[in-house]
């Protein structure tokens, strides 16, 4: 019995950010536009393509990119534009294709596996690629190939408004003479070790024996050693909306410690925060839950701006809390949940955050990956996990 061939087509919305702030304002079309915080500590979001003829590129410090190009237009951007057209291009897609993967607010990957014997692959993506464009009015770009790792590399290679397909054993050739940092999983502290090795293309990445590199780096070198010889099994995973995100604490003691309570209220939004940060979420709602030894229960929820950042969600969250416990009665339970969620992540939405402030979550969240979540957390959130008594 022979295996089906795969056809895994990634669609990538150009520039999203810039694109619907055209579409908002046409006379921003051709313009050198930046999108982020307008400090000089904050950080470029997105960038058009004319700024980027400059030399700047996203996550840039933004004082940097003003200096490359003084006459940028600056805009701090609107996730709820953003999260609106990322919904009509899914819905888009719902309709086109039986099975496809949200992979971020602005990409997805469509499985067209079986659909070269009866409609033609190639002819499907490229109907596809003009239909987002005449319902949505945003530019897309695909990569076509037999899995997602090779679609997805392809993409990046041929934006804006192009297409590319790599046929079934080309995979090898068409990665071969790329750097090593087109290669999804290698950051720039990978890089600059492998560089430091010789290592400068995915060809000289893939020539060397896996035993070397899982003793280099263990089982991610294992992993990038795939990837450079063009091996991904990964299927496509099938798009579910996801609602929110909550969680919920019920004491073994009806208690009115403040600082226990202080405590959890932390621990939980830490924790909801992080998952929000795992699954490349941003939420625009916090909901804060309580349950009254009466049993009466009480839910007071905000809107905000969209974020996954744990000190916006914790000042939010604490807020909500202060609002709502105003019965100095015991405390049976008590629940966060993230609302109105949205594909995107962390850099991109704190237009006005510093670098410093992205790197620490950044890491924290490394940390908590690689150890765990208990690893890292507040003071105050820690204090929860030692007191069993009101």
């Amino acid at each position: 019995m022979t295996t089906q061939q795969r056809h895994i087509a990634h669609f990538d919305l150009d520039a999203f950010f810039v694109a619907v702030e055209c579409l908002k304002n046409s006379r921003l079309k051709g313009k050198p536009l930046l999108v982020g915080g307008s400090g000089d500590r904050g950080v470029v979001a997105a960038c058009s393509y004319e700024a980027r003829r400059f030399g700047i590129h996203s996550a840039m410090p933004m004082k940097l990119a003003r200096r490359l190009c003084p006459e940028a237009i600056i805009i701090r951007g609107d996730m709820e534009s953003y999260a609106r057209y990322s919904r009509l291009v899914t819905d888009i897609m719902q309709d086109s294709v039986p099975l496809f993967e949200k992979a971020s607010i602005d990409e997805f990957y469509v499985d067209l596996s079986g659909m070269d014997k009866f409609f033609g692959c190639s002819r499907f993506a490229g109907e596809l690629k003009s239909k987002v464009l005449k319902e949505s009015g945003l530019i897309v770009s695909y990569g076509l190939a037999s899995n997602k790792l090779i679609s997805k590399v392809a993409t990046d290679e041929i934006k804006p408004n192009g297409y590319l397909e790599i046929a079934s054993g080309g995979e090898r050739g068409f990665l071969a003479p790329l750097s090593i940092g087109k290669l999804p999983g290698i950051g720039q502290e990978t890089a600059y070790k492998l560089v430091r090795r010789g290592v400068e293309t995915i060809k000289t990445l893939s020539e060397i024996p896996v035993e070397m590199m899982e003793t280099m780096m263990g089982a991610t070198g294992i992993d990038l050693w795939r990837k450079a010889n063009g091996i991904d099994e990964s299927p496509v995973i099938p798009y579910r909306e996801q609602k929110s995100v909550s969680t919920e604490r019920t004491f073994e003691t009806d208690t009115i410690h403040m600082g226990r309570l202080h405590s959890e209220l932390v621990r939980m939004t830490e924790a909801v925060g992080f998952d929000l940060r795992k699954q490349d979420k941003l939420c625009g709602g916090v909901a804060v839950k309580l349950r009254y030894s009466n049993f009466d229960t009480v839910v007071k929820q905000k809107t905000i701006d969209y974020t996954n950042a744990d000190h916006l969600l914790l000042e939010t969250a604490q807020g909500l809390f202060e609002k709502l416990y105003d019965r100095r009665m015991l405390i049976r339970l008590v629940g966060v949940r993230l609302t109105r969620l949205v594909p995107g992540n962390y850099q991109i939405k704190l237009y006005e955050d510093t670098q410093e402030t992205i790197r620490l979550y950044q890491s924290i969240d490394s940390i908590k990956r690689q150890f765990g979540e208990k690893f890292v957390m507040r003071g105050s959130g820690v204090r929860t996990m030692r007191v069993r008594r009101p």
